[in-house]
């Protein structure tokens, strides 16, 4: 397995990386600044510049890889085009070249409540909507695939709540650790019971915690 991972200096991102080079398992990153990803990222992943709006980079920096995890997301920006970039065409880019090369596995975070078009944060240029959109597109394109739809992400690493995961439009509030968003990602490259499966999730008190092979497994 070589995993290339897009959104890599992303706060989400940035912890996938960390957990696939844990796990031993060797991690390509495509970025658009370089220098900052060498400050932020383990300096044992191969770097190479690319941009999701770019074709012929996403094609050189798939190359020899046989997953592929995207965490990108739009900035909060004035710029109303933002979402639909990135976050629909830039991911249907990566679809696209991820199926000519034969990718075994995509797997993409996306968000709790993107069936929900009246929901607040589609206000941020319906940035929930362009995410379903690009569900959807994934979804079609017959790649064995995993969505992951985490709550709201929080920062605090040391945050010890159990995750719980639900199927999908099940869960409409609750927030996670991005570490175990991360966890989460890389949980489903090893796990047949995770493909092709929209996974919603969250982290709650006072539940008991359930390895991932079961959390997955109990997902239709």
């Amino acid at each position: 397995m070589k995993a290339l991972v897009v959104g890599a200096t992303g706060e989400t991102g940035r912890r996938i990386v960390r957990v696939l080079v844990g796990k031993g398992i060797p991690v390509r990153v495509m970025v658009r600044d370089l220098a900052i990803a060498k400050e932020i990222l383990p300096n044992t992943v191969e770097f190479v510049t690319g941009d999701v709006q770019n074709l012929t980079s996403i094609e050189a920096a798939i190359s020899d890889c046989t997953v592929l995890l995207c965490a990108t997301g739009a900035r909060p920006s004035l710029d109303p085009t933002g979402p639909y970039q990135v976050d629909y065409e830039g991911t249907k880019n990566l679809v696209n070249v991820a199926k000519a090369h034969n990718i075994e596995h995509f797997v993409i975070v996306s968000s709790l409540c993107v069936s929900r078009f009246l929901h607040p944060l589609n206000l941020f240029w319906l940035i929930l909507w362009w995410k379903k959109q690009a569900e959807d597109y994934l979804i079609a394109s017959g790649l064995p695939y995993t969505i992951v739809r985490p709550g709201g992400l929080k920062s605090d690493d040391t945050d010890d709540r159990a995750l719980m995961m639900a199927p999908a439009d099940t869960l409409f509030e609750g927030n996670v650790p991005r570490l175990k968003v991360a966890e989460t990602c890389v949980a489903a490259l090893t796990d047949p019971a995770a493909k092709n499966k929209i996974v919603e999730i969250v982290a709650q008190e006072n539940v008991t915690p359930k390895p991932f092979a079961e959390m997955f497994a109990g997902i239709s």
